[in-house]
């Protein structure tokens, strides 16, 4: 297929504007007669509550103090409506939303903040989801009679008659830590009533469309009266997702009549959103001598926090992704999603994908250390392929390059192997993984699109396809170009306004370049159909035979001095416009419930990578010296985007494994800012070798499947095998951090050298 539009590394639609300066953000934006707005949140994590505002109401600048006896209906979220805007007598975490003051300045909300009287009744807390799950323990939602939210059970084969004929089986228990999403912007927004009395709020969100339903319901008024605008955002990576501001502002602006406006500083959006999901993922893995993976069992508890957010869905993931892409015969998996008086969990790149395979590859690499095998020929024994059924029982049929990633590793394999020679304490680590897109289990995962041509001559797509930094716009507007046939500048997509756009569905789940990238796909073939149709009618041709659409241009293909602009045809329909409208659905199907056997997602990314640490064993400091990292994308809609997304995920993993601790205790993030909160830098990061695998797709609009999550999975599990393979320590509690390595290095051996056993299990904090 020759394709002009795809395939080329075209500069981001929003590229301009953001190294400019030009770009506007929430924090950017102010009207006249403004107020603005500040949150008092919980300093507990579990008591009852009276709240008095009397004294703080009188506060000079000080217009009105709103507490959940202002909200028509109290209760928002995701999955389940476990939320309160504002807490009514309970608060279930440090930095639950009790009361919105707003004042003339920020300085007035301040003081009026510091005279609201909140009498807490304290309660006992529970902190840890293992503790949380036992029937005695204090429940965070007084209404339920259990704080575990969900269970999700995969089974296949039998699993204990398996194991019984492996020849080597490891077990191992695993946990991860509570990771702090980091964007650069911290929440912002402005609300306001226009000359036409809807509510307005501007906002920078993954899902406008989410929000403006979530407004409705909680104000009690018609959606179509909430106008959400989404400005440039400044990172999200899931937690723009939840509900944070967006309910206070348009709450306060409705009542008030008047422009209202809050920016959250750093500590405040520490507290605000949810977090990655913590998990303890307890291992059994089993193979015969030949090194075939022969069964696996998998326990993974996650910690919510005081909310479900999507928690149900990420165990879910977990669950379903626990096994690695690996075909394993039989497979037994049981995933918990747990509430505690912790910061609530919700989507974070990855979605529950990210944990897994910190436990499934190190039990590979174990398993090979048994078998007196290479961790890459263990790995090729056992990979998905094509035609292969995973533990679901779904057969992939189709774009399953795992094996073409994997060569990409063994070719650079005795390279590294030699270039550890080279140093002290340098190790190699491998990782493998894969990633299910979309919502997934038979959800109705749509997403919507219209194509207009406009007065210019340009072409308009309208949908609420999100660009949250990971150039969905950009992809999206290629997609458009190719199926029409013109100049990518002569396609304006417009996914601001949820007065103008459909819903396309949330920036999540790896979803948009497959899903919107198919309904705008679909859009655009209807519109050409409408086009010629248009053109054939101005023409006054006997039939669209011939027709087509060049670089802007209708012309009649055999005879091309026959020809209309779209320009031209714009000015002659100006009171009838030309639209066309397409609908994409994701097909999935349900899971059993009892045996998790069904068809959970389409498609499937894979990825494989390789690293090469050197560990400083005076000073416990890990230093990357070199990787090479091959993704499947199916197709590369923009080649240069997709490298950059690999080397996003690659630092955000890196963070993940070696540095972010928010250093929980009792409910509290003890690191709540950057000064405290270690991220890497550019000076951690190394020049990865990103090699992208083309295979693709025939579900996605031209074969393209998105990335923007499984970039982050293999990268954690290869540098931990790495760090074992140089000092024999074997990190199974995240953030591998130069403290627990030297802490590690004394346990495994207090004087050199250095011991290859494994590091005794022990949690430090």
């Amino acid at each position: 297929m020759t394709l002009n539009t795809v395939g080329k590394s075209m500069i981001r639609v929003d590229a301009y504007s953001k190294v400019t300066g030009k770009a506007l953000y929430p924090q950017d934006i102010y009207m006249d007669n403004m107020l603005y707005g500040k949150t008092l949140r919980s300093e507990l994590p579990h008591a009852y509550i009276e709240v008095d505002t009397s004294e703080a109401e009188n506060i000079e600048g000080v217009i009105k103090i709103f507490t959940y006896k202002d909200v028509p209906h109290n209760e928002h979220g995701v999955v389940l409506k476990d939320h309160e805007v504002f807490c009514s007598n309970k608060v279930r975490r440090i930095g639950d939303p009790i009361a919105f003051v707003v004042g003339e300045s920020e300085e007035a909300c301040k003081n009026g903040m510091k005279k609201i009287k909140v009498n807490y009744r304290e309660l006992e807390g529970v902190f840890d989801p293992v503790e949380a799950m036992k029937k005695e323990a204090p429940k965070v939602h007084d209404e339920l009679d259990s704080n575990i939210i969900s269970h999700y059970k995969l089974r296949t084969g039998d699993v204990d008659k398996a194991f019984e004929n492996c020849a080597v089986v490891v077990e191992n228990t695993y946990t991860t830590n509570m990771q702090e999403h980091a964007f650069l912007q911290p929440e912002a927004g402005l609300s306001y009533v226009d000359e036409d009395e809807n509510i307005v709020v501007v906002v920078a969100t993954q899902y406008p469309h989410y929000d403006r339903e979530e407004i409705a319901k909680t104000l009690n008024i018609e959606e179509e009266k909430i106008k959400v605008l989404n400005t440039n955002i400044g990172g999200a990576f899931g937690a723009r997702e939840d509900i944070t501001i967006q309910i206070h502002l348009a709450l306060a602006a409705s009542i008030l009549k008047r422009p209202v406006k809050t920016i959250l500083d750093r500590e405040e959006s520490f507290l605000a959103h949810c977090k990655r999901h913590p998990m303890i993922m307890k291992y059994k893995t089993g193979a015969d001598k030949d090194g075939c993976l022969q069964a696996m069992e998998v326990e993974i508890i996650g910690d919510s926090g005081a909310y479900c957010s999507w928690a149900i869905n990420v165990l879910r993931k977990a669950g379903v992704h626990a096994s690695g892409p690996y075909f394993i015969p039989n497979v037994k998996v049981d995933s918990y999603a747990v509430y505690t008086n912790n910061p609530f969990s919700g989507a974070m790149r990855g979605f529950g994908a990210t944990q897994v395979p910190i436990g499934a590859e190190q039990q590979m690499d174990e398993l090979a250390e048994k078998l007196g095998m290479n961790p890459i020929e263990i790995r090729q024994k056992n990979i998905l392929k094509k035609g292969f059924r995973m533990a679901t029982g779904q057969i992939l049929i189709d774009g399953v390059p795992l094996d073409k990633c994997l060569e990409k590793i063994y070719d650079r394999y005795e390279e590294y192997k030699e270039l550890k020679k080279e140093g002290k304490n340098r190790g190699v680590g491998i990782g493998l993984s894969f990633y299910g897109t979309g919502y997934g289990n038979g959800f109705p995962d749509v997403s919507r699109a219209e194509i207009k041509l406009l007065e210019d001559g340009r072409v308009g797509i309208f949908a609420g396809a999100t660009e949250v930094g990971q150039g969905a716009k950009s992809a999206l507007i290629q997609i458009a170009a190719e199926t029409l046939n013109i100049d990518p500048k002569d396609v304006v997509l417009v996914c601001e306004d949820t007065s103008k756009m459909p819903d396309s569905g949330t920036a999540a789940a790896t979803r948009q370049t497959y899903n919107t990238g198919n309904a705008i796909k679909i859009a655009c073939e209807n519109f050409n159909v409408k086009i010629i149709e248009a053109a054939q009618k101005e023409l006054k041709l006997n039939s669209t035979a011939g027709l087509i659409i060049n670089k802007g241009n209708v012309i009649l293909s055999f005879f091309p001095e026959i020809n209309i602009s779209l320009k031209e045809l714009s000015h002659r329909y100006e009171s009838e416009i030309i639209s066309a409208k397409g609908m994409f659905t994701a097909q999935t199907v349900m899971m059993d419930p009892e045996t998790g056997q069904g068809a959970p997602y389409w498609p499937y990314t894979f990825n494989a990578c390789m690293v090469l640490v050197e560990v400083d064993i005076n000073t416990g400091r890990v230093e990357l010296l070199k990787s090479v990292f091959a993704q499947d994308v199916g197709r590369a809609i923009n080649p240069s985007q997709v490298r950059g997304q690999m080397d996003g995920g690659f630092a955000m993993s890196l963070g993940y494994t070696l540095y972010e601790d928010l250093a929980l205790n009792k409910g509290e993030m003890i690191n709540r800012k950057f000064s405290k909160y270690l991220l890497p830098t550019s000076m951690d990061m190394i020049d990865v070798e990103n090699i992208i695998i083309e295979d693709p797709e025939s579900t996605a609009p031209y074969g393209a499947k998105g990335i923007g999550e499984p970039v982050t999975l293999p990268i954690a599990p290869a540098i931990l095998n790495a760090i074992y393979d140089a000092t024999g320590v074997r990190f199974k509690n995240l953030p591998a951090t130069s403290e627990r390595l030297m802490k590690a290095l004394s346990l495994c051996h207090p004087e050199p050298p250095l011991c290859h056993s494994e590091l005794v299990e022990e949690s430090w904090v």
